[in-house]
């Protein structure tokens, strides 16, 4: 199994698709390589694309906020996009970029292991848990596929532009919430101490 360094030297050299040719980093991923609980967007934005660090423009802000509702921070969740460069004007990741990019994903999620596999909008979720997923109908639910339980959420960015979506979301959060004491006491047990210190 490829390390760390050797992934992330991978994915900066990649030029498996026409991502590539218009991108100013690759954003590879952020959070703790430990966690039992990983986020999986769809792409990377501007900002993104800017720092190399995913979900750090308005959406992102707004899905830190969302989270810190249920006590999680980057310390305690890995965070990765399906495709690694940013489409161009932000449009949906074609499904050839996506198949040039997710042998790097599936090598991501071997090595961070994590039992919680949370999907960040319809793109996502149709990657990994469905190809018929539809988000308004679905989100929250979770499965198991294998060795992990899954669900999905709205993208922020969707929430943004629809703040009607928002309390269906702040309901799915307290599911992950439940899911993460059921399957990651430590997990919940950081969180709320590190909300009390």
């Amino acid at each position: 199994m490829v390390t760390w360094e050797q992934l992330q030297a991978m994915c900066g050299q990649c030029q498996k698709c026409s991502l590539a040719d218009t991108r100013h980093n690759v954003v590879f991923g952020d959070g703790n390589p430990n966690a039992d609980i990983m986020f999986v967007g769809e792409g990377p934005g501007e900002q993104e694309d800017l720092t190399g660090i995913p979900f750090v423009g308005a959406a992102g802000q707004l899905l830190d906020q969302m989270l810190a509702i249920i006590d999680l921070d980057r310390t305690q969740y890995y965070i990765v996009n399906i495709v690694k460069c940013r489409p161009p004007r932000n449009r949906d990741p074609q499904n050839i970029e996506q198949d040039a990019c997710i042998p790097y994903l599936r090598a991501q999620v071997r090595l961070v292991r994590p039992k919680m596999i949370v999907c960040l909008g319809r793109i996502a979720a149709q990657r990994l848990i469905d190809p018929s997923y539809r988000i308004t109908r679905e989100h929250g639910q979770w499965v198991q596929k294998g060795q992990f339980w899954m669900t999905a959420i709205y993208h922020p960015s969707a929430l943004l532009r629809d703040v009607n979506k928002r309390p269906e979301t702040f309901d799915d959060l307290i599911g992950i919430r439940e899911k993460i004491k059921e399957l990651s006491p430590e997990t919940y047990q950081e969180a709320t101490a590190a909300k009390q210190s």
